[in-house]
This record gives structure tokens, C-alpha cells and sequence, in this order.
């Protein structure tokens, strides 16, 4: 990667990301470059082994790594998962004209139960995504919720659900706990999706630009709801965002509504002496 300081995010960017489970930007990618994808991704990428550097995986001068090195890019990147993550792996995806399926709402991975890390997925979508194309069905707040794999698949909507209608060049960067599904595809062209699954080889604290770390909007971006919850699961699912921000930050004392400080309360095991 570049050795030039991309613009990180912000606190309250941050916190919007640990309670949806995404970051969506909007044609961040230059056209001429959605253009040189749109020539490249019908004939796929090669695979890398998992787990490799990116400076290995994607050359100097590759399609792949200008991509990772435009600055919202990698800013955001350098955030969530640190300066230096390997490559899990990578896929285009396609959506076929008229193919009459959507995918099975899905995670990508495994349980996965790491309450202090998370791996994050790019998505890349090099061309105008319209209604009827379909797009990425995303639930936002899933995230933190655990199932394994297609355990959501017989789910077929859930209010409060978005799909990725978006210009062309926008990126989206997904928590790999997040549920998600291609839709189907209704219109006359090919629909394509290039992803990056990246692991964090660092300790996820504190990466991004902590100078707003006071500003209420985070605490309000945390405590959030979201149209599918239930009340009581609504709580649970502050509490887990509670637990990942005290991890994101390295304060054991923040909390939301006095919820994860209530249920961790063990006066029987404080010193008395």
C-alpha cells in the first residue's frame, strides 16, 4: 500500500459501523477505472492463497491494488482492519439477465465467535446497479447476531432490509458476520461484484481518528435500533455492540444504557481487603 496517510475514519463513522455491520461509499471509484474492471471481471481473477500479503497477492499496478490504494479506500480499510491485513480471498460474482433466483440470505463464514476481532469484507460494484438489476440484499445490525452460514436461508425478507441500488464505482465494506444475498436479476444485463475478504494482522484498537470519541452521535449511533428487532433482542443486540466497542477502544467502562455493566456486575469476586 501507499505509504502517504490516507483519510481514516471517525469516530462516529466507526460507531455507525458497529451497529449496521457495514460502511457503504457511494462512486468512490473514478469511472475510467469502473470502465477497465467492467473489461476485466468477465474473465475473473487469479487466486491467491489465503492469508496472503497484499503486496503479494495484488501487484504493484494492478487493477486490484489501485483499488485498494484509492485514499476513502484504503482510509476506511486502515480503520477497520489495520495497515497491514492479508487477503482471505477474493471472488467476482455474477448476476445473470433474467436468471430467476436470488441467493439465500447468508453470513460468509463458520460461527464465528471472536468477540475481539472481525474480518471485513470489500465489495466493489464497477457499474450502475439499478432496481431491477436487483443489487446486494443487506440487513443492517445482523452482524452481531450468530448463525452459522445459511442458518438465515429460509428468511425471504426482514423489514428494514436495504438492497444495494447504488451508482457505479461504490464500494461497501461488510462485517463478515453481516446477512446478506445476491438478488435476482431482472434486467438485461450482467450484474457484477467483486469482493476482498481481508483478516486484520493487528490488534483492531483505536486505528481510526479518535479525535471525536466525545461526540454524542456515538453513543446514539450505538444504541440504534433497527425495524427487524423485537425489544428484548434489540438489547442483546446493544449489548454485543457495547462489548466490541469497549474492545475497538480499550475502555472497559463505556456502555450503553448501563446494560453490559449491569450483567457483568460480580461484587463476590472484588477484593475486600
Amino acid at each position: 500500500m501507499r505509504t502517504t496517510t490516507p483519510p481514516l475514519l471517525t469516530s462516529v463513522q466507526l460507531a455507525r459501523f458497529v451497529s449496521h455491520g457495514y460502511l457503504r461509499m457511494d462512486a468512490v471509484v473514478p469511472e475510467e477505472m469502473n470502465q477497465e474492471a467492467l473489461e476485466l471481471l468477465p474473465h475473473g481473477m487469479p487466486d491467491v492463497p489465503y492469508g496472503t500479503q497484499i503486496a503479494d497477492a495484488y501487484p504493484e499496478g494492478s487493477f486490484p491494488r489501485r483499488l485498494l490504494e484509492l485514499p476513502a479506500v484504503a482510509g476506511a480499510l486502515q480503520a477497520l482492519v489495520g495497515p497491514s491485513p492479508t487477503v482471505d480471498h477474493h471472488a467476482v460474482h455474477v448476476r445473470e439477465p433474467h436468471e430467476g433466483h436470488a441467493q439465500a440470505l447468508h453470513g460468509d463464514a463458520i460461527i464465528d465467535v471472536r468477540p475481539d476481532a472481525f474480518d471485513v469484507q470489500l465489495m466493489y460494484y464497477p457499474q450502475r446497479v439499478s432496481p431491477d438489476m436487483g443489487g446486494t440484499l443487506v440487513v443492517p445490525g445482523s452482524h452481531l447476531r450468530r448463525t452459522n452460514e445459511s442458518d438465515t436461508g429460509r428468511y425471504q425478507n426482514l423489514r428494514g432490509q436495504t438492497r444495494l441500488v447504488c451508482p457505479a464505482g461504490t464500494v461497501l465494506l461488510l462485517h463478515h458476520g453481516n446477512w446478506h444475498g445476491g438478488r435476482r436479476n431482472d434486467s438485461d444485463l450482467r450484474r457484477y461484484m467483486f469482493k476482498i475478504r481481508f483478516n486484520p494482522t493487528v490488534p483492531q484498537v483505536r486505528l481510526w481518528d479518535t479525535t471525536d470519541m466525545a461526540d454524542p452521535e456515538v453513543a446514539a449511533e450505538l444504541g440504534r435500533y433497527f425495524p427487524w428487532y423485537e425489544t428484548a433482542t434489540a438489547r442483546l443486540e446493544i449489548y454485543n455492540r457495547v462489548l466490541l466497542w469497549r474492545a475497538l477502544t480499550g475502555d472497559p467502562s463505556f456502555d450503553v444504557e448501563h446494560w453490559v455493566t449491569r450483567v457483568t456486575n460480580r461484587p463476590g469476586q472484588r477484593s475486600h481487603a
